[in-house]
């Protein structure tokens, strides 16, 4: 099977954070699955934080301990990622990492990222620039669901359409859009008699009693409103005998913002006993799905693209009762695993007010996102109906969990996902081979005019710039000993990255004050080609503390 380089920066997969997201839960998910299930022969992972590499070790045996070499790629090493053939993000700028591939030649690897929230302004300028950077017919964005999909391609074609008429048709060829789902370790979430007992005690639930679980951030604005979850619980609670419980197993960026998103709820459901723990501690994330009947999630958020817990829901043996919104659609089977609740929202061309507001930083990401789900309608009785169907029917929980069990087992587990990956690399790495390099690609992409040479982009800021052409000569009076205490004193390194080393500017200083002047690219010749730039550079920092002077153009007489 296909491998790549894991693009390996560990705040994508570490989920000992108290700012946890879906995004870390996911990568962490994804790379345990990897560790486990990949068809490889070795892994590649690509040191791109640039982190001591026993850290990084460290954090690979916690997500599971690697069964195969591991090959560690340096931050800057893009040829040795080239040797692999892909690099896989645990992100969606595709676009950026085209311009870091772009020294080394477009088709030195392919580039395969992922889509998780496609509602901030970083990821729609992803999505954008995927259409302007260097990206090429054999990079790969996977969208997560079929509904987020939808919703790129729609971006992207507006993006087509502005280009197109503003500079003509578009020639270069675009990169492929491949719809894979999350995936879950499923054995992780497996039910536990054992931790249903502790949990239930700890918490002071009845044996007797029906217990819904919700699990994710208590964050109204940029998550999801309880408010449906709530309302639809105290329906059919008021609709049956039965003891309901409703635990929340989440976090909030502050206490406040919990408290919030708690008071809000509890009080539209005074006939539920509303229960609240800290969801973050990974014994507690594996373990709390043991304690309910079933599961609900009711997404009213743009913010969401695939939604992860549903599935961990289904593997835990629950079934679920979830909003019929984006990527809960292509993992919930109506009638089989649970229940999707109908959901409405404005027609296009009622929201252009709130894009312009979020375009001009009017209003933040959450106030974005939190007002769009303002609009946002669940069928509140097919939903009480839903639930009160769980609540009064043990056959009917037993079969759709199992039922929810087995699909997650069978569609969504690491097992069966990580395969889809490697597909997608061995056809990524196969028509990146077979793309013979555009004879313009080195020209072009010479400079990124984003992020282009300072000194090409600020070249009209000094009287002149020196050239291989310059003289250059050492002052009268100035000897090595003094040059090596100005060119180590505080002042002069403060900043020491890609520079010419101590012992080059030494050699610099002998062959400048052999006798006279003489040509920068005289100098030169004594280096390797490949220090020649850096050398180059140093002349000026060593002019600059008046080590060596340069003459100017215009006083220059070269015979």
């Amino acid at each position: 099977m296909s491998n790549a380089a894991i693009y390996f920066h560990p705040e994508a997969f570490n989920t000992a954070t108290q700012s946890l997201m879906g995004r870390h839960a996911a990568g962490e998910s994804f790379m345990r699955g990897f560790l486990r299930h990949a068809d490889v022969d070795r892994f590649h992972v690509w040191n791109i934080a640039g982190r001591a590499q026993a850290g990084l070790e460290d954090l690979l045996n916690r997500l599971h301990p690697p069964e195969r070499p591991v090959n560690w790629i340096d931050m800057r090493n893009r040829t040795k990622v080239g040797e692999v053939g892909v690099a896989n993000l645990p992100i969606p700028e595709i676009g950026k990492e085209a311009w870091q591939r772009a020294p080394f030649g477009p088709n030195t690897y392919a580039i395969c990222g992922i889509t998780h929230t496609t509602a901030t302004a970083t990821v729609m300028n992803a999505v954008a620039d995927m259409l302007i950077a260097p990206t090429e017919p054999f990079d790969t964005l996977i969208c997560t669901s079929s509904a987020v999909r939808a919703s790129i391609e729609t971006q992207m074609s507006a993006v087509r359409d502005y280009l197109k008429d503003q500079f003509g048709t578009r020639t270069r060829p675009e990169p492929m859009l491949a719809t894979i789902p999350l995936g879950v370790n499923s054995s992780d979430f497996a039910h536990d008699p054992a931790q249903r007992a502790h949990w239930r005690e700890s918490l002071g639930i009845p044996d007797d009693a029906i217990v819904a679980l919700y699990v994710g951030r208590f964050n109204l604005f940029g998550k999801m409103n309880p408010a449906l979850m709530a309302m639809a619980l105290e329906s059919a609670a008021q609709r049956t005998d039965k003891k309901v419980y409703w635990v929340n197993s989440g976090w909030g960026k502050s206490e406040a913002e919990s408290n919030r998103f708690h008071d809000g709820a509890r009080a539209l459901c005074p006939s539920v006993t509303y229960l609240h723990v800290d969801g973050r501690p990974e014994t507690t994330r594996f373990s709390i799905w043991s304690v309910a009947d079933f599961f609900v999630s009711f997404s009213d958020n743009i913010q969401e693209t695939f939604g992860l817990t549903p599935i961990e829901a289904m593997a835990a043996s629950l079934p679920v009762v979830v909003t019929d919104w984006n990527g809960y659609r292509d993992t919930v089977r109506h009638g089989l695993d649970g229940f999707r609740i109908p959901t409405f929202a404005p027609r296009a061309g009622l929201g252009a007010d709130l894009a312009h507001r979020y375009a001009n930083d009017w209003i933040n990401y959450d106030h974005y996102v939190g007002t769009s789900g303002q609009f946002t309608v669940v069928d509140l009785e097919k939903a009480a109906d839903a639930i009160l169907q769980l609540i009064e029917n043990p056959d009917l929980r037993a079969r759709m969990g199992a039922s929810a069990a087995r699909h997650a087992r069978e569609t969504f587990d690491w097992k069966v996902v990580i395969p889809l990956y490697q597909a997608l690399w061995g056809e990524q790495n196969a028509r990146r081979l077979a793309t013979p390099p555009r004879k313009d690609a080195a020209a072009s992409l010479k400079d990124n005019p984003w992020r282009m040479d300072p000194f090409r982009l600020f070249a009209s800021y000094p009287t002149e710039a020196m050239t291989r052409q310059n003289l250059i000569y050492v002052p009268p009076g100035m000897t090595w000993a003094e040059a090596k205490s100005r060119l180590t004193g505080p002042l002069a390194v403060f900043s020491t990255v890609a520079f010419i080393t101590l012992t080059e500017a030494e050699r610099v200083f002998e062959l400048t004050s052999a006798g006279g002047e003489i040509q920068v690219q005289d100098v030169l010749q004594a280096f390797p080609g490949g220090r020649q730039y850096f050398v180059e550079r140093g002349m000026l920092w060593m002019a600059k503390f008046g080590v060596i002077n340069i003459v100017p153009k215009v006083d220059q007489v070269i015979v």
